[in-house]
């Protein structure tokens, strides 16, 4: 659409129902997030081949052997600290509303020097550590053709969500540096699956301006349907069509009544499922929302 029918879709901005939503906990709602930002997705495809052999007459270089030793230093390792500003503005945000020790925390990384027992301490959170760093993960395996044969070939894929500022390419260079051994090829492999030596070096970009007007809309429409309830402008940690919207130049915005409990988020699981009323409370939020931006009662 964007390539051969930009007419037809170009808008001020643009409201993406796959981000953001309403954060619950034991049903109360503690937070209304909007998506003012968010993270870049990144496949990488680990290969490590060896001429193989009996297993009966094992050898130290072992395809598999080297590529576990490359994911156990990716299992500890950490990409560096980063704030932007959407996620400064959110820590600082949720330092006031959260109370002791935590909260002096979570003020205590959006210093001019961060704190790093601060950042160690929060970085247990999945999410917050996920806004703080580029993170990179094992996800597939696979290797070898047969039980009683050495193997061949050892390969891993790796999902990588990257802040923004950096990109795919020199992510896939801080994986080169880390593993540290020429035995271990690392690819980069698009949407499609199609697997490359090189990767895209276009950098995600910055955060755009809030919009007053949508965000003045989501805060009333917030205060008539979950009363008391703060919205909070976040970095999406995960991947939608925002960042192709962004990309030509139509900020963008997850937003979404959906309200999930926060120790319930099973996105992308064999056992995903939303609510009943989430859903239908979701359909009401949207139409509510879109009848304000359109002039409508």
């Amino acid at each position: 659409l964007i390539k051969n029918h930009r007419d037809l879709i170009d808008a001020e901005y643009v409201l993406n129902p796959d981000g953001g939503g309403v954060d619950l906990d034991h049903g109360k709602a503690v937070s209304m997030d909007v998506d003012a930002t968010e993270k870049l997705y990144g496949d990488y495809q680990l290969t490590v081949t060896n001429p193989g052999g009996h297993s009966s007459l094992p050898v130290p270089d072992n395809a598999i052997y080297h590529l576990a030793g490359a994911l156990v230093r990716l299992q500890h390792y950490q990409f560096p600290f980063e704030l932007n500003s959407v996620t400064r503005a959110y820590f600082e945000r949720l330092s006031s509303l959260e109370t002791g020790k935590k909260a002096a925390d979570l003020k205590a990384i959006t210093q001019p020097n961060p704190d790093p027992g601060a950042i160690e301490r929060l970085s247990q959170n999945p999410e917050w550590n996920s806004m703080m760093h580029t993170t990179c993960v094992a996800t597939r395996l696979q290797a070898g053709h047969a039980n009683n044969a050495l193997p061949q070939l050892a390969q891993a894929n790796v999902n990588c969500r990257i802040l923004p500022g950096h990109s795919r390419e020199e992510t896939r260079q801080q994986l080169i540096k880390l593993f540290d051994d020429p035995k271990i090829t690392v690819r980069y492999v698009n949407d499609a699956g199609d697997v490359f030596d090189t990767a895209p070096d276009r950098k995600q970009l910055p955060p755009p301006p809030l919009n007053p007007e949508l965000m003045s809309a989501i805060e009333k429409l917030t205060a008539a349907m979950w009363p008391g309830t703060p919205v909070i402008p976040t970095m999406s940690t995960g991947a939608s069509d925002s960042v192709y919207t962004n990309g030509a130049g139509m900020p963008s915005y997850g937003v979404s009544g959906i309200a999930i409990e926060t120790d319930d988020v099973r996105a992308h699981g064999q056992d995903e499922r939303l609510p009943t009323e989430s859903f239908y409370r979701g359909l009401d939020f949207y139409y509510r929302l879109v009848k304000m931006l359109s002039g409508g009662a």
